[in-house]
């Protein structure tokens, strides 16, 4: 919920904090002093339109700032997080900027967006409902989603069953679509899939293959230079034809330090270590030998190697840098061919499914539809009850379940996106098949219409609250603000709307904008917007009240004096009243 609001510059308010908590705040004041304000500054941290007109004279921009309390507030919290907000101490700040020359900026948790991203970050958090807002109610989702919360638990589990099984049959009529549109795509594939696992089959290589070919070409292709290499260097570590050589050098050194050993032991040591060196050349002297011998020249394997080379090249080049990506690809493959090759079979099983699906849809869709409908009739009458005490006696809302019939043949080739449910084809969605309408008839003899058409700004705001206080408990919105949602009433009607939106303010922070002293008597924190005038700029202020200056505004607004003993006993009685109807 909104803890706090903070407007500067905007309309006739020059800088004013909103302190709000849980339960009903009212905000009242005189005509002009800008009670309006307050929520065209909320429409604003809701993303509404700015208007460089709402900009004070002689000010460069307004800034309005909303500061959110996220208890219970997940999902909210983790969309700012999302857009690079910050939640501070389970705290999140909104912003929005106008300047006066039209431009507007917005922030979410410190972090800079859209005012679309705004708006659709506060939009779940406040239901706004005045003579010239869009209503949240209005909207044909709003009106399903508020009828599913009333109908209940059980509505709730089957319409679950409903949404899962519905995105399954929309991803298997896509598959199958698929599937079936794409064969020649699809045969065209497989041909070449088994063309170039044919080839692979055919040269059949093996694991590293490649690697080891490579390797023996470049032997024998260098055989007569690497055996001439080897042959001089075992000539000079062990010369055959007498020549000077290492192991004889090695030798008249170690014959050198033998001669002195036993007169110093370093001496003995290093003659040792000649013995070492020795064997080692002696061996290696040996070895190269050997490698030498084994060097020879073979053009018929040299050409058969690079033959081989050659096969395994023309894999590489399609299929894998090395052979062993070639192996992994014609795994792959070898599975895709197999899956091609089965259309058959899979586009019976695919249809199968979906037949199955469909048939526990329209089952579910079915059941939902009844649940529905009984709900619709409790929400009409339990709405129509609440308007008979907001001045609306003769008022009937009503609540139509009706779904989308479609004629027989032109589902025969194409049934997707809709039900045979209760005998009828009907159009389908995620969420069941039926459309949800709320319809008010405002006057007896009326023909009921939607909502939108068939009340005035002010029948419409007392419907909105009708509303909102049958579905308190249900709704996940923790804001509502009402606008002068007491226009046109007085009296005891006026009295029953205060007392509505005391009870709505039991589950929900409540902000109403009004201009009767009954309905103000039921706030649980009471604001004035001030108006002062120095002659020429008027300015005006948010000022929470005490409860003895509480009795004075209502003395005003009942009476236009805020001294007047009889009014303030009749402000007092009101309060008292309030407190005890509540």
């Amino acid at each position: 919920m909104f803890e706090e609001i903070r407007i500067s510059s905007l309309g006739v308010i020059e800088a004013s904090t909103l302190e709000l908590g849980p339960g009903l705040t009212v905000i009242t004041g005189e005509t002009g002093a800008g009670k309006t304000m307050v929520v065209t500054a909320l429409g604003l941290l809701l993303g509404g339109r700015a208007d460089s007109g709402a900009v004070r004279t002689g000010a460069s921009h307004a800034r309005v700032e909303g500061v959110v309390r996220t208890d219970g507030l997940d999902e909210f919290v983790a969309t700012v997080e999302d857009l690079g907000g910050v939640a501070e101490d389970g705290h999140v700040v909104l912003a929005r900027n106008i300047s006066a020359e039209g431009r507007s900026r917005a922030w979410v948790g410190g972090a800079g967006v859209p005012a679309a991203k705004l708006a659709g970050v506060a939009e779940p958090l406040v239901a706004v409902h005045g003579q010239s807002d869009q209503h949240r109610l209005l909207k044909p989702a709003a009106q399903r989603e508020a009828l599913d919360r009333y109908a209940g638990e059980a509505l709730r589990v089957i319409a679950e069953e409903y949404r899962t099984d519905h995105r399954r049959l929309t991803k298997v009529e896509k598959t199958l679509h698929e599937v079936i549109h794409s064969t020649r795509e699809r045969a065209l594939e497989a041909d070449q899939l088994r063309n170039a696992l044919e080839e692979i089959e055919k040269v059949a290589p093996e694991s590293g293959e490649d690697v080891e070919l490579a390797a023996e070409e470049t032997r024998l292709g260098f055989a007569d230079t690497l055996r001439h290499a080897a042959e001089t260097a075992r000539e000079a570590l062990s010369s055959e034809e007498g020549n000077p050589d290492t192991l004889g050098t090695v030798t008249a050194a170690r014959r050198a330090l033998e001669s002195v050993r036993e007169h110093d032991p370093e001496a003995a040591a290093l003659a040792d270590r000649l013995i070492e060196v020795n064997y080692l050349v002696t061996d290696l002297a040996g070895d190269v030998a050997s490698y030498a011998s084994s060097l020879e020249t073979d053009p018929a394997r040299l050409a058969a190697v690079s033959e081989r080379r050659a096969d395994l090249l023309r894999l590489t080049r399609k299929y894998g840098d090395t052979i062993d990506e070639v192996l992994a690809w014609s795994g792959t493959a070898a599975a895709r061919l197999f899956e091609l090759d089965d259309d058959d079979t899979r586009i019976e099983t695919l249809r199968a499914e979906r037949r199955a699906l469909r048939e526990k849809l329209a089952g579910l869709a079915s059941q939902m539809s009844a649940l529905r409908r009984e709900a619709a009739a409790r929400l009409g009458d339990a709405v129509s009850e609440e308007l008979t005490l907001l001045a609306m006696p003769h008022a009937r809302v009503s609540v139509e379940v009706t779904q989308q019939v479609v004629p027989g043949d032109s589902v025969d080739g194409d049934t997707t996106g809709t039900l045979f449910v209760d005998g009828r084809w009907v159009r389908s969605t995620v969420h069941g098949v039926d459309e949800i309408e709320l319809l008010l008839a405002a006057n007896a003899g009326m023909k009921a219409r939607a909502l939108d058409k068939g009340a005035s700004g002010g029948e419409l705001s007392r419907v909105m609250l009708a509303v909102e206080v049958v579905l308190a408990g249900t709704t996940t919105v923790p804001t509502f603000v009402f606008d002068e949602v007491d226009s046109g009433v007085g009296g005891k009607a006026a009295i029953e709307i205060g007392r509505r939106l005391a009870q709505l303010a039991r589950t929900s922070q409540v902000l109403v904008v009004t201009h009767l002293p009954q309905v103000a008597a039921f706030g649980d924190r009471h604001i004035v917007v001030a108006k002062s005038s120095d002659g020429t700029v008027t300015r005006s202020g948010l000022v929470t009240l005490a409860e003895d200056e509480r009795e004075r505004e209502l003395s005003r607004m009942l009476a236009g004096l805020d001294e007047s003993d009889t009014a303030l006993a009749h402000a007092r009685e009101l309060i008292e009243t309030a407190r005890a109807t509540r």
